[in-house]
């Protein structure tokens, strides 16, 4: 039945659903799996980079984890040529609210603009949507501490504890059952890891397999993005038990 009306995203079936839609949701399913926690002291990002062979050269920039602007970053599941379009339309929306206020961008309404521009390819004839799922971290003077999760669809929503990608059904219900709302930077990387250990593919945890991203406050009060480097998640991975320190060394 869904054949006659999933050739165009501006097609609605009999039951009210855009095929082409959830497609794209379906897409990133499949694409490596990225999980979003916000603590009282900061936001933690963590993501599952998928190594597709061997003889590929390991890349020294990060695959999951992009800087927007000095106080916004993300997470990224699903078509990564995709993601790089709406990253830079982000990142010049971002330096125009600057240049025009002098002042960030609020965060809210850096997630709301792109969202618009993904609800865009949804509506008119000709296009396909983006087939890549956010996950957005980010401070503001409002706020404070804020994650946002949007999909292809150009819905968004502020988290606690969000999972896009492979295994996020899974992975959601670990967070639910195990996030606490007084959660601390440190117990969220924990949590986070734990999560991606128990929800991924592969049966060990390696620093080659990961990427860890924080955004917290410096104690002068500037909002800092940092991404860790592999030795330090390597160390990481073995204080929390989720690798086996043998067979790093072998």
């Amino acid at each position: 039945m869904s054949r006659r009306y999933d050739s165009r995203t501006t097609i609605f079936s009999p039951e009210g659903r855009l095929y082409q839609v959830e497609y794209a949701m379906e897409a990133i399913g499949n694409a490596g799996s990225a999980i979003g926690i916000l603590s009282k002291d900061g936001v933690v990002l963590v993501g599952e980079k998928k190594v597709t062979s061997k003889l590929l050269q390991t890349s020294t920039s990060t695959e999951k984890m992009y800087k927007i602007d000095d106080h916004v970053a993300c997470a990224v599941a699903g078509i990564m040529s995709d993601a790089n379009i709406l990253i830079n339309t982000a990142r010049v929306q971002a330096q125009r609210y600057t240049f025009a206020y002098q002042e960030p961008m609020p965060v809210e309404q850096l997630v709301q603009s792109l969202c618009d521009t993904k609800q865009g390819y949804t509506q008119f004839g000709g296009l396909r949507p983006f087939g890549v799922s956010f996950l957005f971290a980010g401070w503001d003077k409002n706020y404070g501490f804020q994650l946002y999760m949007s999909d292809p669809s150009g819905n968004y929503g502020g988290w606690k504890s969000a999972a896009v990608g492979a295994n996020n059904q899974a992975a959601q219900s670990m967070l639910k059952q195990d996030y606490k709302d007084d959660i601390t930077r440190e117990e969220a990387v924990q949590l986070a890891l734990k999560v991606l250990s128990k929800t991924m593919d592969s049966t060990s945890l390696t620093s080659d397999k990961l990427e860890l991203a924080e955004v917290f406050l410096t104690p002068g009060g500037k909002v800092k993005y940092q991404v860790c480097s592999p030795d330090s998640l390597s160390k990481l991975l073995v204080k929390y038990g989720v690798t086996q320190p043998a067979a790093e060394t072998s």
